[in-house]
């Protein structure tokens, strides 16, 4: 156990002695304010880099990537056609395409599909 303890020690000091001499010896101590400034295709940054982000354009992201998600679960629907009760299968499918269209018609209610607010 005291050996585990003393190797433990013995190679923590020499990490850290590494680290320090790497950190006193390395070519990085020149401090310069242009080096320390973002990069941006050599213009010196003027306005904010966050630009205004239209809320509109998000909201119809995010109902296309639901949409398209719902498309993925419907893909599988086709391939157990052949294998399941047809009848089993028309409801299910009928039952998920019409969570689907509520869905949608609920987003055109509400206005959400209008991009000229």
């Amino acid at each position: 156990m005291f050996i585990m303890f003393t190797m433990s020690m013995i190679l923590m000091t020499i990490s850290m002695l590494i680290m320090f001499l790497c950190n006193i010896l390395s070519k990085k101590t020149f401090m310069d304010r242009e080096k320390n400034s973002p990069f941006e295709c050599g213009f010196s940054p003027k306005n904010s880099a966050r630009l205004p982000f239209s809320l509109q354009f998000f909201l119809i992201a995010v109902i296309f990537l639901i949409f398209d998600v719902e498309i993925a679960l419907l893909m599988p629907m086709i391939m157990i056609m052949k294998i399941s009760n047809l009848l089993s299968w028309m409801t299910l499918g009928f039952f998920f395409l019409l969570i689907l269209l509520m869905g949608l018609y609920h987003e055109w209610n509400q206005g959400a599909l209008n991009w000229a607010i």
